[in-house]
Protein backbone atom coordinates (compact mmCIF):
# COMPACT_ATOMS: atom_id res chain seq x y z
CA UNK A 1 0.00 0.00 0.00
CA UNK A 2 1.58 3.51 -1.21
CA UNK A 3 1.55 6.41 0.92
CA UNK A 4 1.07 9.15 -1.90
CA UNK A 5 -2.74 9.30 -1.04
CA UNK A 6 -2.80 8.96 2.66
CA UNK A 7 -3.33 12.71 4.71
CA UNK A 8 -0.77 13.83 6.40
CA UNK A 9 -2.54 12.73 9.43
CA UNK A 10 -1.89 8.92 8.86
CA UNK A 11 0.92 7.74 10.52
CA UNK A 12 3.16 4.79 9.16
CA UNK A 13 1.46 2.62 11.84
CA UNK A 14 -2.25 2.95 10.25
CA UNK A 15 -0.26 1.86 6.76
CA UNK A 16 0.70 -1.00 8.50
CA UNK A 17 -2.77 -1.46 10.09
CA UNK A 18 -4.65 -1.88 7.06
CA UNK A 19 -2.08 -3.91 5.34
CA UNK A 20 -1.23 -6.44 8.09
CA UNK A 21 -3.10 -6.04 11.03
CA UNK A 22 -0.47 -5.41 13.67
CA UNK A 23 1.92 -2.55 15.06
CA UNK A 24 5.41 -1.88 15.93
CA UNK A 25 7.04 0.07 18.12
CA UNK A 26 7.71 3.84 16.57
CA UNK A 27 8.84 6.52 18.96
CA UNK A 28 5.97 9.24 18.13
CA UNK A 29 6.41 13.28 18.59
CA UNK A 30 4.94 14.16 22.29
CA UNK A 31 1.45 15.30 20.82
CA UNK A 32 -2.51 14.25 21.75
CA UNK A 33 -3.74 11.02 20.71
CA UNK A 34 -6.22 12.58 18.82
CA UNK A 35 -3.26 13.56 16.34
CA UNK A 36 -2.57 9.96 15.12
CA UNK A 37 -5.83 8.59 16.53
CA UNK A 38 -8.20 8.60 13.82
CA UNK A 39 -10.43 5.96 12.07
CA UNK A 40 -10.52 6.03 8.00
CA UNK A 41 -11.49 3.48 5.08
CA UNK A 42 -8.56 1.29 3.57
CA UNK A 43 -10.14 1.31 0.09
CA UNK A 44 -9.40 5.12 -0.16
CA UNK A 45 -5.98 4.87 -0.11
CA UNK A 46 -5.23 4.70 -3.40
CA UNK A 47 -7.66 6.58 -5.04
CA UNK A 48 -11.13 5.19 -6.57
CA UNK A 49 -11.90 1.59 -6.79
CA UNK A 50 -12.87 0.78 -10.69
CA UNK A 51 -14.85 -2.39 -10.78
CA UNK A 52 -15.93 -3.73 -14.56
CA UNK A 53 -19.02 -6.40 -13.91
CA UNK A 54 -19.90 -8.72 -16.19
CA UNK A 55 -23.38 -9.28 -17.10
CA UNK A 56 -24.54 -11.95 -15.47
CA UNK A 57 -26.98 -14.02 -12.62
CA UNK A 58 -24.15 -14.41 -10.34
CA UNK A 59 -23.11 -12.12 -7.20
CA UNK A 60 -20.65 -9.37 -7.90
CA UNK A 61 -19.55 -7.13 -4.99
CA UNK A 62 -16.92 -4.77 -3.74
CA UNK A 63 -16.10 -4.86 -0.57
CA UNK A 64 -15.61 -2.05 1.98
CA UNK A 65 -14.87 -1.49 5.88
CA UNK A 66 -13.15 0.98 8.38
CA UNK A 67 -9.54 0.71 9.95
CA UNK A 68 -8.17 2.17 13.28
CA UNK A 69 -5.14 4.51 12.65
CA UNK A 70 -2.55 5.97 15.19
CA UNK A 71 -1.15 5.32 18.36
CA UNK A 72 -2.05 1.52 20.33
CA UNK A 73 -4.78 0.15 20.03
CA UNK A 74 -8.85 1.02 20.69
CA UNK A 75 -9.79 0.87 24.45
CA UNK A 76 -13.07 0.67 23.71
CA UNK A 77 -15.28 -0.79 20.84
CA UNK A 78 -15.70 2.38 18.00
CA UNK A 79 -19.32 2.00 16.25
CA UNK A 80 -18.99 3.08 12.75
CA UNK A 81 -21.96 4.36 10.25
CA UNK A 82 -21.50 3.94 6.17
CA UNK A 83 -23.48 6.05 4.14
CA UNK A 84 -23.78 7.31 0.35
CA UNK A 85 -22.51 10.25 0.02
CA UNK A 86 -24.59 11.90 -3.01
CA UNK A 87 -23.05 15.35 -1.41
CA UNK A 88 -19.31 14.60 -3.13
CA UNK A 89 -19.68 13.94 -6.49
CA UNK A 90 -19.80 16.73 -7.81
CA UNK A 91 -16.59 17.91 -6.21
CA UNK A 92 -15.50 14.61 -7.39
CA UNK A 93 -16.67 15.18 -11.40
CA UNK A 94 -14.99 18.66 -11.00
CA UNK A 95 -11.55 17.82 -9.44
CA UNK A 96 -11.58 15.00 -12.10
CA UNK A 97 -12.67 15.81 -15.23
CA UNK A 98 -15.57 14.08 -15.27
CA UNK A 99 -19.54 13.64 -15.27
CA UNK A 100 -20.24 9.99 -13.55
CA UNK A 101 -23.53 10.06 -11.93
CA UNK A 102 -24.75 8.42 -8.94
CA UNK A 103 -25.07 4.49 -9.59
CA UNK A 104 -29.18 4.12 -9.73
CA UNK A 105 -30.73 2.80 -6.28
CA UNK A 106 -31.90 -0.61 -6.62
CA UNK A 107 -29.01 -2.00 -9.18
CA UNK A 108 -27.15 -2.20 -5.97
CA UNK A 109 -27.59 -3.80 -2.34
CA UNK A 110 -25.80 -2.68 0.77
CA UNK A 111 -26.89 -5.11 3.51
CA UNK A 112 -25.53 -2.65 6.34
CA UNK A 113 -24.56 0.45 7.25
CA UNK A 114 -23.64 0.14 10.32
CA UNK A 115 -19.60 -1.53 11.87
CA UNK A 116 -18.04 -1.95 14.96
CA UNK A 117 -13.83 -1.87 15.13
CA UNK A 118 -14.15 -3.54 18.45
CA UNK A 119 -11.54 -2.78 21.62
CA UNK A 120 -8.51 -3.93 20.86
CA UNK A 121 -8.90 -4.29 17.19
CA UNK A 122 -7.78 -2.48 14.20
CA UNK A 123 -10.62 -2.93 11.80
CA UNK A 124 -14.22 -3.95 10.92
CA UNK A 125 -15.31 -7.24 9.89
CA UNK A 126 -15.07 -7.08 6.01
CA UNK A 127 -18.75 -5.61 4.47
CA UNK A 128 -19.35 -5.99 0.54
CA UNK A 129 -21.77 -4.24 -1.42
CA UNK A 130 -22.92 -6.17 -4.10
CA UNK A 131 -24.63 -5.41 -8.24
CA UNK A 132 -27.32 -6.57 -9.88
CA UNK A 133 -26.09 -6.80 -13.84
CA UNK A 134 -29.32 -8.54 -15.28
CA UNK A 135 -33.05 -8.49 -14.88
CA UNK A 136 -35.58 -5.82 -14.18
CA UNK A 137 -33.49 -3.11 -12.54
CA UNK A 138 -30.22 -4.32 -13.33
CA UNK A 139 -27.15 -1.66 -14.19
CA UNK A 140 -27.75 -0.36 -17.43
CA UNK A 141 -24.98 -1.34 -19.77
CA UNK A 142 -21.74 0.22 -21.19
CA UNK A 143 -22.47 3.21 -18.97
CA UNK A 144 -20.26 4.13 -15.89
CA UNK A 145 -21.01 5.07 -12.48
CA UNK A 146 -20.26 6.52 -9.15
CA UNK A 147 -20.99 5.51 -5.58
CA UNK A 148 -19.32 6.97 -3.14
CA UNK A 149 -19.39 5.79 -0.14
CA UNK A 150 -18.28 7.49 3.70
CA UNK A 151 -17.93 6.89 6.77
CA UNK A 152 -18.53 8.44 10.25
CA UNK A 153 -18.71 7.67 14.39
CA UNK A 154 -19.21 9.78 17.19
CA UNK A 155 -16.83 7.48 19.51
CA UNK A 156 -13.21 8.86 16.74
CA UNK A 157 -12.47 11.60 14.58
CA UNK A 158 -12.28 10.79 10.71
CA UNK A 159 -8.96 11.48 8.63
CA UNK A 160 -11.09 13.51 5.94
CA UNK A 161 -8.84 12.58 3.38
CA UNK A 162 -9.76 9.10 3.44
CA UNK A 163 -13.02 9.28 5.00
CA UNK A 164 -14.94 8.73 1.60
CA UNK A 165 -14.36 5.37 -1.24
CA UNK A 166 -15.39 6.24 -4.59
CA UNK A 167 -16.64 3.16 -6.34
CA UNK A 168 -16.60 3.43 -10.17
CA UNK A 169 -18.82 0.86 -12.08
CA UNK A 170 -19.55 -0.27 -15.11
CA UNK A 171 -21.35 -3.18 -16.58
CA UNK A 172 -19.81 -4.91 -19.69
CA UNK A 173 -21.47 -8.00 -21.03
CA UNK A 174 -19.21 -10.82 -22.56
CA UNK A 175 -19.24 -11.10 -26.04
CA UNK A 176 -18.93 -15.26 -25.09
CA UNK A 177 -22.11 -15.24 -23.49
CA UNK A 178 -24.21 -13.85 -26.76
CA UNK A 179 -24.23 -16.74 -29.33
CA UNK A 180 -25.38 -16.01 -32.88
CA UNK A 181 -29.30 -16.21 -33.38
CA UNK A 182 -30.64 -18.46 -36.52
CA UNK A 183 -31.30 -17.15 -39.97
CA UNK A 184 -33.52 -19.30 -41.31
CA UNK A 185 -36.34 -17.29 -41.27
CA UNK A 186 -34.81 -13.60 -42.02
CA UNK A 187 -35.79 -11.65 -44.66
CA UNK A 188 -35.26 -8.92 -46.42
CA UNK A 189 -38.19 -6.46 -46.33
CA UNK A 190 -36.62 -2.84 -47.77
CA UNK A 191 -33.34 -1.67 -49.04
CA UNK A 192 -31.62 1.37 -50.60
CA UNK A 193 -30.29 -0.80 -53.50
CA UNK A 194 -28.95 -3.79 -54.38
CA UNK A 195 -26.45 -4.97 -57.82
CA UNK A 196 -29.42 -7.62 -59.35
CA UNK A 197 -26.89 -8.14 -62.19
CA UNK A 198 -24.01 -7.19 -62.45
CA UNK A 199 -22.42 -9.34 -59.62
CA UNK A 200 -24.07 -12.23 -61.54
CA UNK A 201 -26.85 -14.46 -60.59
CA UNK A 202 -26.06 -15.61 -57.03
CA UNK A 203 -24.65 -12.29 -56.18
CA UNK A 204 -24.91 -8.99 -55.03
CA UNK A 205 -28.55 -8.68 -53.47
CA UNK A 206 -28.77 -8.34 -49.84
CA UNK A 207 -29.93 -11.75 -49.05
CA UNK A 208 -26.99 -12.79 -49.67
CA UNK A 209 -25.63 -11.17 -46.28
CA UNK A 210 -27.03 -13.88 -44.47
CA UNK A 211 -26.93 -17.42 -46.92
CA UNK A 212 -23.85 -18.43 -44.99
CA UNK A 213 -21.38 -18.47 -48.05
CA UNK A 214 -18.44 -15.61 -47.12
CA UNK A 215 -17.70 -15.69 -50.48
CA UNK A 216 -20.94 -14.47 -51.78
CA UNK A 217 -22.15 -10.35 -50.52
CA UNK A 218 -24.63 -7.21 -51.12
CA UNK A 219 -23.44 -4.49 -53.34
CA UNK A 220 -24.98 -1.47 -53.49
CA UNK A 221 -26.61 -0.53 -57.27
CA UNK A 222 -23.46 0.50 -59.48
CA UNK A 223 -25.07 -0.87 -62.95
CA UNK A 224 -27.32 1.18 -64.78
CA UNK A 225 -26.70 3.82 -62.09
CA UNK A 226 -24.80 4.20 -59.00
CA UNK A 227 -26.21 5.48 -55.33
CA UNK A 228 -24.16 6.95 -53.00
CA UNK A 229 -24.53 6.51 -48.98
CA UNK A 230 -25.80 6.42 -46.94
CA UNK A 231 -26.95 2.84 -48.33
CA UNK A 232 -29.29 0.58 -45.58
CA UNK A 233 -31.31 -2.79 -45.91
CA UNK A 234 -34.14 -3.69 -43.02
CA UNK A 235 -34.06 -7.28 -41.93
CA UNK A 236 -36.98 -9.03 -40.84
CA UNK A 237 -35.78 -11.76 -38.03
CA UNK A 238 -39.11 -13.55 -38.24
CA UNK A 239 -40.08 -13.48 -34.92
CA UNK A 240 -39.19 -10.97 -31.50
CA UNK A 241 -35.44 -11.63 -30.24
CA UNK A 242 -33.91 -9.87 -27.01
CA UNK A 243 -31.32 -7.88 -29.51
CA UNK A 244 -27.80 -7.56 -27.84
CA UNK A 245 -26.07 -7.19 -31.23
CA UNK A 246 -24.72 -6.96 -34.86
CA UNK A 247 -21.74 -8.87 -36.31
CA UNK A 248 -20.69 -7.92 -39.78
CA UNK A 249 -17.93 -9.53 -41.63
CA UNK A 250 -16.70 -7.38 -45.13
CA UNK A 251 -16.58 -8.81 -48.63
CA UNK A 252 -13.12 -10.73 -48.39
CA UNK A 253 -11.24 -8.60 -51.19
CA UNK A 254 -8.61 -6.00 -50.71
CA UNK A 255 -10.36 -2.70 -52.40
CA UNK A 256 -12.34 0.13 -51.23
CA UNK A 257 -16.57 0.08 -50.40
CA UNK A 258 -16.03 -1.69 -46.63
CA UNK A 259 -18.48 -0.33 -43.77
CA UNK A 260 -17.27 2.42 -41.91
CA UNK A 261 -19.67 4.82 -40.03
CA UNK A 262 -22.73 2.34 -39.15
CA UNK A 263 -26.03 2.96 -37.53
CA UNK A 264 -28.47 0.75 -36.51
CA UNK A 265 -32.06 1.37 -36.01
CA UNK A 266 -35.05 -1.09 -34.25
CA UNK A 267 -38.36 -2.02 -34.35
CA UNK A 268 -41.14 -4.06 -32.85
CA UNK A 269 -43.70 -3.33 -35.71
CA UNK A 270 -42.00 -1.98 -39.09
CA UNK A 271 -43.04 1.52 -38.44
CA UNK A 272 -41.72 3.15 -35.43
CA UNK A 273 -38.32 2.92 -34.71
CA UNK A 274 -36.03 3.43 -31.90
CA UNK A 275 -32.10 4.20 -32.60
CA UNK A 276 -29.47 1.83 -31.17
CA UNK A 277 -26.32 2.85 -31.32
CA UNK A 278 -24.37 4.25 -34.32
CA UNK A 279 -20.39 3.07 -34.54
CA UNK A 280 -17.03 2.93 -36.59
CA UNK A 281 -16.15 -0.50 -38.55
CA UNK A 282 -13.02 -1.18 -38.97
CA UNK A 283 -10.97 -1.29 -42.86
CA UNK A 284 -10.44 -5.22 -43.09
CA UNK A 285 -11.86 -8.27 -43.75
CA UNK A 286 -12.43 -9.88 -39.97
CA UNK A 287 -16.05 -10.38 -38.28
CA UNK A 288 -16.35 -7.55 -36.42
CA UNK A 289 -19.03 -8.09 -33.51
CA UNK A 290 -21.03 -4.84 -32.01
CA UNK A 291 -22.77 -4.10 -29.14
CA UNK A 292 -25.94 -1.91 -29.42
CA UNK A 293 -24.88 0.17 -26.74
CA UNK A 294 -28.35 2.38 -26.41
CA UNK A 295 -30.63 -0.44 -26.95
CA UNK A 296 -29.22 -3.95 -25.60
CA UNK A 297 -31.37 -6.22 -24.68
CA UNK A 298 -34.38 -4.92 -26.22
CA UNK A 299 -37.26 -6.96 -27.83
CA UNK A 300 -37.45 -6.49 -31.32
CA UNK A 301 -38.46 -8.33 -34.99
CA UNK A 302 -36.80 -5.82 -37.63
CA UNK A 303 -33.63 -3.91 -37.33
CA UNK A 304 -32.16 -1.36 -39.90
CA UNK A 305 -28.48 -1.09 -41.07
CA UNK A 306 -27.87 2.19 -42.50
CA UNK A 307 -24.46 2.58 -43.63
CA UNK A 308 -23.42 6.04 -43.89
CA UNK A 309 -19.91 5.89 -44.77
CA UNK A 310 -17.36 3.59 -46.40
CA UNK A 311 -14.08 3.20 -47.02
CA UNK A 312 -12.74 4.96 -49.79
CA UNK A 313 -15.93 4.71 -51.86
CA UNK A 314 -19.47 6.08 -52.50
CA UNK A 315 -20.72 2.49 -52.73
CA UNK A 316 -20.70 -0.14 -50.42
CA UNK A 317 -20.90 -4.44 -49.51
CA UNK A 318 -20.90 -6.43 -46.95
CA UNK A 319 -20.64 -10.46 -47.20
CA UNK A 320 -22.69 -11.87 -43.71
CA UNK A 321 -24.30 -9.99 -41.29
CA UNK A 322 -25.67 -12.17 -38.17
CA UNK A 323 -27.30 -10.87 -34.78
CA UNK A 324 -26.69 -11.99 -31.30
Amino acid sequence: MTLKNISKYISVLMVASAVYGCKDTVELPNQPLEAYNKIYMPQAVDGPVSRTLKIKDTVQAVVYGANFGGRDYPTADIPITFSINKAVIESFNLANKTSYLLLPEGTYTMPTTNAVIGKGQLATAPLSISFKTTGAGAIPAFKTYILPVSISSNAMKVNEALRTTFFIVKSQPDMKDYPNYNRTNWKVVDFSSQEANGEGQNNGRCVFTFDGDNNTFWHSQWQGGSFVSPHYMIIDMGEMKSLHGLSFLARQNDGGGKFNEVNVQISEDNMTWINAGTFNLQNNKNLQPKFLEDAFGKNVRYFKVTVKSAYDASYTHLAELYAF
